[in-house]
């Protein structure tokens, strides 16, 4: 079965799915990060991360605009 990207709303707490899909793509690293596995994101840039490792660079790379 071929797996499908997911088009995800990212709330405060919680995530909405807009599209159904069985992963999303991290926005720092591009890995991909199964539903169940998500975990951390950033809500005003709609962005999903793979760890806080990717979260933390992105935090440190904004911070230095």
């Amino acid at each position: 079965m071929k797996k499908k990207l997911a088009k995800i709303k990212y709330l405060p707490n919680n995530f909405q799915i807009i599209e159904q899909g069985d992963y999303v793509e991290c926005a720092v690293s591009g890995k991909r990060i199964d539903l169940e596995n998500l975990t951390y994101w950033n809500v005003e840039l709609q962005e999903p991360y793979f760890s806080y490792r990717e979260a933390d660079k992105k935090r440190a790379d904004s911070n230095k605009k």
